[in-house]
């Protein structure tokens, strides 16, 4: 069998989005993914402006639009429900040609698997290092296999073993925060806006999705790895959030424990290359982020998009490595550094401290989110 132009290590957003750009610009790929299947975990996902105009570029902004709710507001509110700060999607949308989206992460895995025009894809096949054999990549897995690739691509994440031979030491770090999740049939009143409140007893998110569903996630100051939050029911967390504005008690009364997702939040400090040879980083591989921003989704699209046409202009995978580098270290590393800070700052749940954050953020001229929203909506495709 001949061998496929690029390989791939991932079948997440990443690699899929990864796959497709690539097999438009003509080239062959081949996935291999750790999971018996590929099959999408999570919960809701954010597809701001950027991932919008990254999804049109290959053809899938449709299929996303028709499963996926557009916003028609971003809000930050206190725990009482008075706003602290508000973005207009609409008016977003306006101005940089494309809505601001949220999805369940299953929809949009399944639209990007079944948009792959010629799949290869093998399931099962967790890689856990390469070396160099001229130049060719040989990708070594777990069951003691082994790959001969021509071009290397590393999707697999924020543990990516791959990741952590190239560069000893780019272990992920904890937040300092750990957060629960859920998509939820609502009955009742249907939210108009996405909206984050911050609190006292931590920070609550409500982003509404197609139809009845609303994705929640619920983020509170914990040591790392802890027990007790760990094990926490609907309940406890209801407890928690008991006193915050409607409707988000009741959200959580709705919650069933079986629905609900816990994890730590992580990211991946800043690393100081994307490209190693004819081996590249891609991804929450190469630049995982917290989900403050709402970008991690967003950023691995447009890798994706950036990759097929540094592929295509160039007569070999690593100079078009290299100059995907160039183009995404710098963007990259500044949505996971402000995303970090953002995250710090919106977790601060001492009252006093609480109370100037608010008052800081809802005083802030418009101009200072205005530049924020040119840096990440308009995209350099």
């Amino acid at each position: 069998m001949k061998a496929a132009d690029f390989t791939i290590i991932g079948g997440g957003i990443a690699g899929l989005a990864t796959a497709i750009a690539l097999e438009q610009k003509g080239f062959s790929t081949e996935i291999f993914e750790a999971a018996p299947e590929i099959r999408a975990a999570g919960a809701g996902i954010s597809l701001a402006p950027n991932a919008a105009l990254a999804l049109r570029k290959l053809g899938l902004e449709k299929a996303v639009a028709e499963k996926g709710e557009p916003l028609s507001a971003l809000s930050i509110r206190r725990a009482n429900g008075r706003l602290i700060t508000q973005a207009d999607g609409l008016q977003i949308a306006r101005k940089y040609g494309a809505s601001h989206y949220a999805i369940h992460r299953g929809a949009l895995h399944l639209i990007l698997l079944t948009n792959l025009l010629r799949p290869a894809i093998h399931a099962g096949k967790r890689a856990v290092g390469v070396r160099e054999k001229g130049k060719t990549a040989i990708v070594q897995f777990h069951d003691g296999a082994e790959h001969e690739a021509r071009a290397l691509i590393v999707a697999d994440g924020i543990h990516s073993p791959i990741r952590r031979q190239l560069l000893p030491g780019s272990a992920p770090r904890y937040a300092g925060y750990t957060c629960w999740r859920a998509v939820v049939e609502f009955d009742g009143p249907m939210p108009v806006e996405a909206t984050e409140t911050w609190g006292p007893n931590g920070r609550f998110g409500i982003v509404p999705l197609k139809g009845k569903q609303i994705y929640w996630f619920a983020c509170k100051a914990a040591p790392a790895n802890d027990t007790r939050y760990k094990n926490f029911t609907v309940g406890d967390i209801h407890s928690l959030f008991k006193g915050y504005h409607a409707p988000i008690p009741e959200i959580i009364r709705q919650t069933s424990n079986s629905e609900l997702l816990w994890n730590d939040i992580i990211d991946l400090k800043p690393i100081p290359e994307f490209a190693f040879g004819n081996t590249v980083l891609i991804g929450d591989a190469a630049h995982a982020t917290t989900p403050n921003m709402g970008q991690g989704a967003c950023q691995a699209l447009e890798d994706a998009v950036i990759l097929a046409e540094e592929a295509a202009r160039h007569d070999n995978p690593e100079e078009a490595f290299r100059q995907f580098g160039k183009r995404r270290l710098a963007r990259t590393h500044y949505v996971v550094k402000r995303s970090w800070a953002l995250g710090r700052i919106a977790q601060a749940e001492h009252r006093l401290l609480g109370a100037m954050r608010d008052a800081l953020f809802a005083l802030a001229p418009a101009s200072v989110t205005e530049r924020q929203f040119d840096f990440l909506y308009d995209v350099d495709f």
